[in-house]
């Protein structure tokens, strides 16, 4: 069994609301549904973040649930709107939400100013991370320098489409943590993936966070074996121990 700690991926629940979000809704895909598809592929789950995504907006009401199915190595990554009371922080805080996310991606917009009030807020409130989903290779300059003034900060994705090296290797210098998630979806061949990993591996070994992606909605391919195989093909057990599950583990329980 491939131990892992799964730093991003979706609960999509049939009991709660669903938001379209550019035509598009998905399929639901319960803890049973994940937890069943993890043990066919021979994956041990030691914890993980369930992600926000577009087609959830602003609810959160599937996350209290979810996480008490799964376990209290497991936490929520929401997405608020600006205006959300501290009380209203606090309370997702005792469900065990631990982050924040803003999908610049896919529209749920906030500007540069919205993003730095609501990220230092819930950090001073509860020590709440910051997940960013974006393409660092089309950001502007106020949102790339804004990244470097965030408190605990982390780039979904590999940040989406191709960059350069010495964007990315600024960002894990600075200890922000880059997803290695969602390989169907991201702007790299896997060969490049790979090269990625060692040269990012190598600059931080501390940056790299493992996630499944699942069910990888409107990704080219879905999340496999493969995926687990192309990184453990790529750098040694040491690295592989620390990309799979103790960099998640410490950014999520233990910082």
């Amino acid at each position: 069994m491939q131990k892992i700690f799964d730093t991003h991926f979706h609960i999509i629940d049939p009991k709660f609301p669903l938001k379209e979000n550019q035509g598009f809704v998905p399929d639901y895909y319960t803890v049973n549904d994940y937890l069943k598809e993890m043990k066919e592929m021979s994956i041990e789950v030691l914890g993980g973040a369930i992600v926000s995504g577009s087609f959830q907006g602003y609810h959160q009401d599937y996350f209290a649930e979810a996480i008490s199915e799964l376990g209290n190595n497991f936490v929520g990554i929401t997405q608020l709107p600006i205006d959300t009371t501290d009380e209203d922080i606090l309370k997702l805080n005792d469900v065990g939400i631990k982050g924040i996310r803003f999908n610049l991606y896919r529209g749920l917009s906030a500007s540069p100013k919205e993003i730095k009030e609501l990220s230092d807020r819930v950090y001073k409130l509860c020590n709440w991370k910051t997940e960013l989903y974006l393409n660092l290779q089309t950001i502007d300059k106020e949102l790339e320098e804004l990244i470097f003034t965030l408190p605990k900060v982390s780039i979904d994705h590999l940040g989406m489409h191709k960059c350069s090296i010495d964007k990315l290797k600024k960002i894990v210098t600075e200890d922000i943590p880059i997803r290695l998630t969602g390989f169907g979806r991201v702007g790299y061949q896997r060969d490049e993936i790979s090269e990625l990993i060692t040269i990012l591996y190598s600059e931080n070994p501390g940056c790299l966070m493992f996630g499944s992606d699942l069910p990888s909605t409107r990704a080219k391919y879905r999340f496999s074996y493969n995926d687990i195989k192309l990184i453990k093909e790529t750098v040694g057990r040491e690295a592989q121990d620390r990309i799979f599950f103790q960099n998640g583990e410490d950014w999520y329980l233990n910082k």
